[in-house]
């Protein structure tokens, strides 16, 4: 089995509701259990039917089950589908060593629609992002995803991203078994090619 770089290490996927980040924390889990180590998983949802915040904790370690709630302020990676979320989840989670890969295709909430509310600058989340965390990813995962068929795909793209920075070892060759036991040939490969595009994302 494979050392981890942090153990436990915890992990923090986070959108809001129809993105399909609690699919990506289980497919990454089903990823880590079939390498032998010991997954859990929590999940805490806010109006999830009305696009409010969804937060998956992945605690991934080689001894043994832990608590699958990851204390405050010890997040090494946050995967986020959703800009403003991703500052949410740092500012609870967050550390001078914690890792970012974040969506920067905002998903404006019923507020900001209304008038009622400013959401915040590309630019001000980028740099709110670098200066509380050692490392970040941007890119826009929606708009690869819709290329490649449906906005949804956007979770499996950001799963390809951190496999490729090899803070876990998911190999494409496990995620590809998983994906032809859980869907159909066609869907199968669909989710094949946003995988590959989430690794390609990450320079």
């Amino acid at each position: 089995m494979p050392e981890l770089k942090y153990d436990p290490y915890n992990l923090i996927i986070t959108g809001v509701g129809g993105q399909g980040n609690v699919m990506s924390s289980r497919i990454i889990g089903n990823m880590m259990s079939l390498k032998g180590f010991f997954v859990t998983i929590g999940e805490t949802f806010g109006a999830s039917q009305r696009g409010g915040s969804v937060m998956s904790h992945v605690r991934i370690s080689t001894k043994e089950t832990v608590s699958p709630q990851i204390p405050k302020g010890k997040a090494h990676m946050i995967v986020s589908l959703e800009p403003s979320e991703t500052i949410r989840v740092l500012m609870d989670y967050g550390n001078p060593a914690v890792q970012v890969i974040t969506n920067t295709r905002p998903t404006h909430p019923i507020g900001v629609i209304s008038g009622q509310a400013e959401y915040p600058s590309d630019q001000n989340i980028e740099e709110w992002i670098n200066e509380i965390s050692s490392k970040a990813w941007f890119f826009d995962a929606t708009e690869m995803a819709v290329k490649i068929g449906h906005p949804i795909f956007s979770n499996i793209i950001m799963a390809g991203a951190l496999a490729a920075t090899n803070e876990l070892p998911l190999d494409r060759e496990i995620f590809e078994t998983i994906m032809n036991t859980k869907f159909n040939p066609d869907k199968a490969k669909s989710n094949l090619e946003a995988y590959d595009q989430g690794v390609a994302s990450i320079v």
